[in-house]
Order: structure tokens, then C-alpha cells, then sequence
């Protein structure tokens, strides 16, 4: 799992990161709507810097930065970011969400995070993952808070959590005015239960707008949905 994480258009380092490449992240990245054209991004989180790379790919965004508190995977990213083909468009932030927001007087024209989530009663001996998994190191609450202060007022917010956090999240973030205006379920097989919710916010209320994504149909054999969805990123696809 410490190998380099060979993408089609870069590399992404990650032995110094507790959360390695995953496809929660690759998901979120190649989902995320860029019709709006975002100047500016901002990726709260960044760990390897994988969704900014991926939207640094897909986007012509000239202003994409990244934000991550943990010392190695902040040092990691950078490195990902310098050795990546758009370095000149990529820049990380090592500091707090809350210290990012209370000090940046800019706003974003879209922000992406793959939040930690894991409660609680799962911590492990490993701190350095513990940070990058839980969610009382980036609560829901400070996270839309700070969303909230940070994104353009016509600006929009992705991100991916659990399903079973699905209502809680977005009950959450109408009090911070920020609605839901698209989501898309994730399953593993037809017959699996739904394991995440791609969420689209914006401060606007409109029609919401659902989707499922199957991933494969049987091991390795990939629904067209997903292939499309990713093939510009893995090698194989």
C-alpha cells in the first residue's frame, strides 16, 4: 500500500500518508460538477493531494489549493503537487480548517473534501490515521461552518460520506444555508446496500437532483457508469 499510485496523467506518493489512494477519493474527484468552470478551488483535507490533482486534470481552474494539518501527509502532498504536470496551479496550505478560515480573506468557487468519518469508539493505536479517519478531528459542524465562510456565494461544496450519515449531514448543513442540489448513491454490486453519498451543495435552493452509481457488476467486472467516470484517471480502465 506504499507504493506510488500510478494514475494515466501523474504519480501519487503516498507512503507518508495515513490514508492511502482509495476509491472513495477517485470517485468524489471525477464527480465533481465542473460546468461552472471554477477558477478557484480548494481541497479541505488534501492528504496526498489526490483531489486536487485529479481537478487540476480535469479543470482549467488557475487557482487550486489545498488544505492539510498533518505534518508527513502535508510534506507528501506538496512533493505530489511539485512532481505532478500543473505544479504551477497547485499550492498547499499546512494549517487547521479553522485556522485557514478564521485567517483567508479569499472565498472559492468550488470546495472538495473527503471527510474522515470513522466514530468514535474505532480508534486505533495509530494517531497519525486516526486524524486522517475520524470525525471528531473535522466535525460536520466545523466543517460546513467553515465552508460556509470560505465558499463564493454562488460557489459550490462536494464531497463523499457514509450513506448512513446521509440525513444528518444535509439536516446540518441547511442551518449553515447550504442545500443539497445533487446526490448520488453508491453501491458496490446491484445487491449491495448504498456505502456512500456524493453530495453536491450550493447556497441556493433548487431541484434536487438523484443518481445511482453501481461499481461492479462482479469482482472486477465494472459497470460502464464507473468506467466512464474514471477512466481518464486509472491505468486500466
Amino acid at each position: 500500500m506504499n507504493r506510488p499510485f500510478q494514475f494515466k496523467q501523474f504519480i501519487v506518493n503516498q507512503d507518508q500518508c495515513a490514508m492511502k489512494i482509495g476509491t472513495d477519493g477517485v470517485l468524489l474527484g471525477a464527480w465533481t460538477s465542473l460546468e461552472d468552470h471554477p477558477f478557484s478551488i480548494l481541497d479541505i483535507g488534501a492528504g496526498t493531494g489526490i483531489l486536487a490533482l485529479i481537478l487540476a486534470q480535469r479543470s482549467q481552474a488557475e487557482v487550486i489549493e489545498a488544505l492539510e494539518i498533518d505534518d508527513k501527509a502535508y510534506e507528501q502532498c506538496v512533493d505530489n503537487f511539485e512532481q505532478s504536470p500543473w505544479n504551477d496551479r497547485l499550492f498547499c496550505y499546512h494549517a487547521s480548517l479553522q485556522e485557514f478560515a478564521e485567517e483567508i480573506e479569499d472565498d472559492y468557487d468550488l470546495i472538495i473534501c473527503n471527510p474522515p468519518f470513522y466514530a468514535e469508539n474505532y480508534k486505533t493505536e495509530n494517531t497519525q490515521r486516526d486524524l486522517a479517519r475520524f470525525q471528531d478531528a473535522m466535525p460536520f459542524e466545523h466543517l460546513l461552518e467553515s465552508v460556509s465562510t470560505l465558499l463564493n456565494k454562488n460557489g459550490l461544496f462536494s464531497l463523499i460520506i457514509p450513506f448512513s450519515e446521509e440525513q444528518r449531514f444535509i439536516d446540518l448543513a441547511t442551518t449553515f444555508d447550504l442545500f443539497p442540489k445533487r446526490i448520488t448513491h453508491v453501491k458496490g454490486s446491484p445487491s449491495a446496500d448504498i456505502k456512500r453519498s456524493l453530495i453536491e451543495l450550493s447556497f441556493t435552493e433548487t431541484h434536487l437532483k438523484f443518481s445511482e452509481l453501481v461499481i461492479e457488476t462482479a469482482r472486477h467486472q465494472y459497470t460502464d457508469e464507473y468506467i466512464n467516470l474514471t477512466k481518464d484517471f486509472y491505468l486500466k480502465m
